[in-house]
């Protein structure tokens, strides 16, 4: 039987392969865009995108030397319990607390709070407009913004939310495959040392009932971007979305789905779980 290419020895696998990822275009104004329907007379969004080829390392050789407080992203390893990811329930029983466990290892936070999670089945050609399924996002962005970190913390936990605030908190997403390898639409990540303040553009996130804000990010040739070859569900990928700790950290990692020109026309759509956490580091 042939090996994957994640068991394969790192001497017969690309060091690195070239892709493009969609960066942030030309904007008029402040970006935006809508989860739903947009009010006559304005556009889903305003966010154009400018798509540069960049190079993108295999992950795989440094993979347990990367750290969420330096370069912004980690890998965790182990077979999720859970077997039934379409029992909405049994996510929230079995799998926020299994994950709030693998993030409170990882950090040595006192406290993480799960407060949701996605599942994405790709559908080739189709768009991530909010539906079900969700869509892989082919666009670099960070989830959360200096402002919308702690408006979560608000959001989510009013009453404790002033008192948490003057802890360190976090924002952490854990993304694993439901089923494997991933070829179709893998997940880019980029080291936050190779980024710089300006790359980041505060965008809005208009809902129903409220405006989130997120990061769109402009092209830097600095970029330096990894993917985990051929991933698989045994496997996750921990993503710093925001730290309110400002001495040196990783604090907004962008990262994006891209097709992979390497990856086999057949290769099955991608489908995968992300949940976001709100990690607090209390005295």
């Amino acid at each position: 039987m042939s090996l994957s290419l994640a068991e394969r020895p790192a001497a017969t696998r690309a060091a690195a392969i070239e892709a493009e990822l969609n960066y942030l275009g030309p904007v008029e104004g402040r970006p935006f865009t809508y989860t739903y329907g947009p009010p006559p007379g304005r556009p889903r969004t305003n966010i154009g995108i400018e798509a540069h080829r960049v190079a993108i390392r295999d992950l795989r050789p440094v993979a347990d030397r990367v750290t969420l407080d330096r370069e912004g992203f980690a890998v965790a390893r182990g077979a999720s319990a859970l077997r039934d990811f379409d029992d909405e329930a049994a996510i929230r029983a079995v799998y926020y607390p299994e994950s709030a466990r693998i993030l409170q290892a990882a950090t040595g936070a006192s406290r993480v709070h799960v407060f949701d999670h996605t599942i994405r089945r790709r559908i080739p050609g189709a768009e991530d407009r909010g539906a079900v399924p969700r869509q892989p996002v082919a666009r670099v962005h960070v989830d959360h913004t200096e402002q919308s970190g702690p408006q979560r913390v608000r959001d989510l936990l009013p009453d404790e939310a002033e008192r948490l605030l003057r802890g360190r908190v976090q924002i952490v997403n854990l993304w694993r495959p439901l089923a494997g390898p991933v070829r179709d639409m893998p997940l880019a990540v980029c080291d936050v040392a190779s980024t710089a303040p300006e790359d980041l553009v505060a965008s809005d996130l208009i809902y129903p009932d409220r405006t989130g804000e997120t990061y769109q990010v402009r092209f830097n040739a600095a970029h330096r971007w990894y993917w985990l070859p051929e991933m698989m569900p045994e496997e996750a990928l921990l993503l710093k979305c925001y730290d309110s700790q400002r001495d040196g950290v990783a604090r907004f990692m962008p990262h994006t789905a891209f097709a992979d020109p390497t990856a086999p026309a057949d290769a099955p759509p991608r489908q995968s779980i992300e949940i976001r956490a709100l990690l607090f580091h209390e005295a």
